[in-house]
């Protein structure tokens, strides 16, 4: 076990205090009906989510059995048949009279947690469903083209066997190659590569006009592929994605490290498992494959790390090796805290059951929705039910149970330079008090134009620990839980709090994906983000009038006709440059 001292680069034992920390006291919290309804909910998750949702896995399942068996040719014959009725579909628009375009995708269908409360407004629907195919995997030039609603599952499964991957494959079965591209996705390899669209080498996009094109970095589409990522599908439609793939192993080889000490020594533990010290962050003997660390509490944590391995090495006599997707094993995060009692320790685990390890527990947000789903008993009888399918869980919720958790739950990620993220987590610590806490490295670089996200300005004369001169490392600060005070009873205003806690990424220059509930205003947002590149494409192809503005679909709350409109119609430049009163 690692047990740092803040004041010794050596491990020393030493007595961990929080004096700094502590979080402020609070009243207790008057309980309502929904307190009893969230408490019990337990009930219709067992009885009428996880048997439908098992339905709709094994359903979706033998849609993809069913889309392998054709050749990439009619895969691709398909393809080009929908493209065309999603052109054909534009062209019926009548601007004066129909509303903004938008997918034809249900809202409870999302994966994220903000309410899709966009399509409540009157809109033009376009239906991209068929768009669920893998269109080609090209073993000589490592590429996979893909559609928008092909998940993660469905990828890993075609890919794995044949020892490939993409290079970065988002934990949840769940996410969809779209989702992840127009919004955020990130995997422990994300040191290496970057974001789940820094992966991506061509896009084919419809556009407002009907034109159909093909953006790569180096085309006259250029501008457009590099204004895609977290612009959530409101510059175009994408249907289909060139994905980058790397070729992998059998097995993940992976270390299990516990460290003992406060933040800041956990957040230097976690550094130093993957960003050596001088600076060699190129050198794969030095970087492993995959990194992530979990923060159980505010002074014990597990770092993890992973190498590719094969199957002769995973086999040799002790070598232990974990098959932990199957339905009755302890729950990935369980199994990691094991190491606080037992000591670091290493074990193989496959590397399609590793990708997808956090799937069946929903990290650890399981716990909340079955508090007993974890239990030895559960997993047995009932754990090949699990996971709950996320949409479903939000289809089986009303406004007010919705709200509720707005207010008394948190899923939000932060992404922050690597060098700050102690101070996030102390942060974290002070305002929510949530635990476990998830921390996953991943670049970002430095491209020839300045994209919605960017690093800091001269970053690269730092040479801080994880940077090299085209890329600052950043780490995502993942905060799902309820809050210490909701747990404890207390008075909790969970809009403040992600108030505050977007106004400090703001402070620091870091990000928030748009999957979850915002509180941004709009000046606030394009504080946040970087305006110029996004506006100029939105003009330069027609989105502008056409589908709605990055802001006004991830701002919370219900968005009226009227309201788009006006947004839709005014100089956004200028309100750009204006900067918010700070907040208290």
């Amino acid at each position: 076990m690692i047990i740092y001292q803040s004041s010794s680069p050596l491990f020393q034992q030493k007595s961990v205090t929080m004096s700094d920390l502590e979080a402020p006291l609070r009243p207790k919290r008057k309980k309502v009906w929904v307190d009893y309804f969230v408490k019990f909910r337990w009930i219709l998750v067992i009885f009428v989510v996880l048997p439908i949702s098992f339905t709709f896995y094994f359903l979706i399942y033998l849609g993809d059995v069913k889309s392998e068996m054709k050749s990439y040719k009619r895969r691709q014959k398909e393809h080009d048949e929908n493209v065309k009725k999603v052109v054909k579909r534009l062209k019926e628009r009548n601007p004066s009279k129909d509303g903004l375009v938008c997918t034809a995708r249900k809202p409870w269908i999302a994966v994220g947690m903000r309410n899709v409360d966009y399509k409540r407004a009157r809109h033009f629907e376009v239906d991209l469903s068929g768009f669920r195919n893998i269109l080609d995997i090209d073993v000589e030039n490592m590429i996979a083209r893909v559609e928008p609603l092909v998940n993660m599952g469905q990828i890993s499964r075609a890919t794995v066997p044949m020892n490939l991957a993409l290079a970065v494959v988002a934990e949840l079965d769940d996410l969809t190659v779209g989702g992840l591209i127009n919004g955020y996705g990130i995997e422990g390899s994300s040191h290496i590569y970057g974001l789940f669209s820094d992966t991506v080498v061509a896009y084919e996009i419809v556009l407002a006009d009907g034109r159909v094109v093909r953006a790569t970095k180096d085309n006259e589409f250029s501008d457009i592929f590099y204004a895609i990522p977290w612009s959530q599908g409101t510059l175009g439609l994408l249907v289909s994605a060139d994905i980058k793939l790397i070729a992998v192993k059998e097995y993940m080889k992976v270390t299990y490290t516990p460290v003992v000490g406060s933040l800041k020594d956990m957040s230097q533990a976690y550094m130093d498992s993957f960003a050596p010290r001088d600076g060699d962050q190129d050198n794969p003997e030095k970087v492993p494959d995959f990194v992530e660390g979990m923060i159980y509490t505010p002074n014990e944590g597990v770092m993890m790390t992973g190498r590719y391995a094969s199957k002769e090495e995973a086999k040799k006599k002790g070598n232990v090796i974990n098959c932990c997707g199957w339905w009755f094993k302890p729950w990935f995060y369980q199994h990691a805290a094991t190491s606080l009692k037992k000591g670091e320790f290493v074990e193989y685990i496959p590397t399609r059951e590793y990708y997808h390890r956090h799937t069946r527990s929903l990290y650890w947000e399981g716990k909340l929705i079955l508090p007993f789903g974890d239990q030895w008993w559960f997993r047995f009888l009932l754990g090949w039910l699990m996971p709950p399918k996320v949409s479903l869980l939000k289809a089986t919720q009303g406004e007010a149970i919705r709200n509720y958790y707005h207010e008394m739950h948190v899923i939000q990620d932060m992404l922050v330079p690597l060098y700050k993220v102690a101070d996030a987590l102390e942060w974290v610590h002070r305002e929510m008090e949530v635990y476990p806490i998830w921390i996953c490295p991943h670049r970002m670089f430095k491209l020839p134009v300045k994209t919605m996200i960017y690093p800091e300005p001269g970053f690269e004369h730092h040479r801080r620990q994880g940077d090299t001169n085209y890329a600052q490392m950043y780490t995502d600060v993942g905060v799902y839980y309820a809050p210490g005070p909701v747990l404890k009873g207390e008075v909790y205003d969970g809009a403040e709090a992600v108030r505050r806690l977007e106004n400090w990424l703001i402070e620091n220059h870091s990000f928030q994906p748009q999957y979850a509930v915002s509180e941004l205003s709009e000046k606030n947002f394009w504080r946040m983000f970087d305006a110029e590149l996004y506006e100029k494409c939105r003009r330069s192809y027609g989105a502008v009038g056409t589908f709605m503005s990055v802001y006004y679909k991830s701002k919370k709350g219900r968005k009226t006709e009227k309201e788009v409109q006006e947004a839709e119609q005014a100089h956004l430049e200028a309100a750009y440059a204006e900067v918010d009163q700070p907040m208290d």
